[in-house]
């Protein structure tokens, strides 16, 4: 029996997808791409491309392998090693394909490290839920809650320690059976690949014990939500936190004010690309501990960009975590696009001196309609197509892609609205739920 060697890309549907070599076939530092097809980017989570789309039937591309980002472990109990090699869609001259995802982050991060001069960096947080396992129901946040998923959560670490994703905390979370697991922070686009490293290895060493594991936004109309935390700071050329100004509001430095502003007011259209799906947005409303509103806070998790605290226990230094939180995500997204437009618009609030926003902790619901106004308080779409409007209006977002990137993902994302009907009900949460 041979090994594999999967060269993989994650989708404008957030779903990894990717083709297989002998592993003998791949010679280190020659290299290595496997054939794609442009169409692939048009579908659906649900298997179905969408029609019409710009590609039809013809075209060819390549994934090029990437040797830097290769990950590979064996997982207790499985057959052969989970081996994966992150990779960029290219054409067939090895030049960069316009939808690739990766590319899209990569040309970001360049675009604002040159802009500033100072270095992106970013870690993911993700919540999921695991099912089938036939525990006892434990209380949240619990020791109990922990115990009962022994050997999952070591197995766990331990396999995403020996992938250099640096684990730090597991941790059981509010939900049944909910867990989330945090990674040090890392370069940008190395934190986008260690976002699809963890949900896939989540999903196999669940099944592997023969349980099923789920990053949907929502897995039940009612139940808790499973959202993705895009944490992110800058450095200096010393290795200086660029984000953190104890003189300034928040003790956020001019430059991340900036950067947020970008965000807060590109946000209505940003959420299109990180909370990509119809069940998105039972997740995102008010009171629900998540995003709801175009709202920076402190300390807040009802925000939807956060200044994140930080510990002077033992003397330590603030500087040295501080970073903000974009909380408007979840799984449904591809990383590197999500993290990607996050960063474009940072760089729209940085290139227009935008001053900070306001910093808001509180109800918004409890405000006055123009007192949200004065705040910058708006209501985020309440749905996946008017969070598509709201992207395609937004003239700056709309112009980070090219026009067939954005006409494909559009036209993929209005598909998959179609497809996934009108009624958002526990059965099509339990559609994304058996998907993502």
């Amino acid at each position: 029996m041979s090994d594999l060697l999967t060269f993989v890309t994650t989708d404008y549907a957030g779903i990894t997808r990717g083709r297989s070599i002998a592993v003998a076939d791949y010679q280190p530092g020659k290299p290595k791409s496997v054939g794609w097809v442009p169409a692939n980017m048009s579908l659906t989570p649900f298997d179905q491309i969408a029609d019409p789309n710009p590609w039809g039937s013809s075209g060819d591309l390549r994934l090029l392998g990437d040797e830097n980002a290769r990950y590979r472990v064996a997982l207790p109990g499985a057959a052969t090693p989970t081996d994966m090699m992150m990779s960029w869609i290219t054409e067939l001259d090895g030049s960069p394909w316009a939808l690739c995802p990766r590319t899209f982050l990569a040309n970001a991060i360049a675009d604002f490290e040159t802009l500033t001069g100072l270095r992106f960096v970013a870690s993911f947080e993700h919540e999921f839920q695991l099912f089938g396992t036939g525990w006892a129901q434990a209380p949240a946040f619990s020791l109990r809650a922990l115990r009962q998923a022994d050997p999952f959560g070591p197995e766990l670490m331990a396999a995403l320690g020996a992938l250099h994703c640096a684990p730090e905390v597991f941790i059981a979370e509010y939900g049944r059976d909910q867990f989330e697991v945090t990674m040090a922070p890392s370069s940008g686009l190395v934190a986008a690949d260690r976002a699809v490293v963890l949900r896939e290895v989540v999903r196999e060493l669940a099944a592997l014990k023969g349980w099923r594991a789920s990053f949907a936004p929502k897995t039940a109309v009612n139940g808790v939500g499973n959202g993705v935390h895009i944490h992110f700071s800058f450095q200096d050329a010393s290795g200086a936190n660029a984000t953190y100004d104890p003189a300034r509001p928040g003790r956020v430095s001019a430059v991340g004010g900036a950067f947020a502003a970008g965000v807060i007011r590109h946000l209505p259209a940003l959420v299109a690309l990180t909370a990509s799906s119809p069940i998105s947005y039972l997740r995102l409303k008010p009171h629900n501990w998540s995003s709801s509103y175009t709202w920076f806070g402190d300390r807040d998790r009802e925000s939807s960009l956060r200044i994140c605290p930080v510990t002077t226990i033992g003397g330590a230094d603030p500087s040295r975590a501080f970073n903000l939180e974009y909380r408007a995500a979840d799984a449904c997204a591809c990383p590197h696009l999500a993290l990607g437009a996050v960063i474009r618009a940072g760089i729209e609030g940085i290139r227009a001196k935008l001053p900070d926003p306001p910093l808001f902790s509180g109800d918004p619901e409890a405000l006055s309609p123009e007192d949200r106004r004065h705040l910058g308080l708006e209501r985020l779409p309440a749905t996946l197509g008017a969070a598509l409007d709201r992207l395609e209006a937004d003239k700056a977002a709309a112009g980070w892609f090219s026009p067939l990137a954005l006409e494909t993902y559009i036209g993929m994302k209005q598909a998959e609205i179609s497809l996934a009907g009108e009624a958002l009900d526990d059965a099509l949460c339990t559609r994304y739920a058996d998907i993502y």
